[in-house]
């Protein structure tokens, strides 16, 4: 799998709302559970939000829940983030990730690809 991110638009202010989405290549999307992180400066690598191969089931950080949306498309296989309410404690590159292990997890090192990144900056 090669994931793709969207970039650009992601300087906002406090109170915005954002929409990131994460094309994969190849023609088996749908075996994958799709994961969101991200990383601030100085910080190590966070999970943020996670999705099962058929999108019934969902998990989110506890930072995020409410405030975030974890979604996929699979016939434009496609995941999505939406994130609503965007806080200065938001800020850091975001990255999507797609694990072939059975069940969603919050765990990177069950992902086997990862996107390229795109950075997020929230401002008050």
């Amino acid at each position: 799998q090669v994931l793709r991110v969207e970039s650009g638009g992601g300087l906002v202010q406090a109170g915005d709302s954002l929409r990131r989405s994460c094309v994969a290549s190849g023609r088996t999307f749908s075996s994958y559970a799709m994961g969101w992180f991200r990383q601030a400066p100085g910080k190590e690598r966070e999970f943020v939000a996670a999705i099962s191969r058929s999108g019934g089931s969902t998990t989110y950080a506890d930072t995020v829940e409410v405030r975030f949306t974890i979604s996929r498309d699979n016939a434009k296989n496609t995941v999505y983030l939406q994130m609503n309410s965007l806080n200065p404690e938001d800020t850091a590159v975001y990255y999507c990730a797609a694990g072939p292990a059975l069940g969603i997890y919050a765990d990177p090192r069950k992902y086997a690809y990862w996107g390229q990144g795109t950075q997020v900056t929230v401002s008050s």
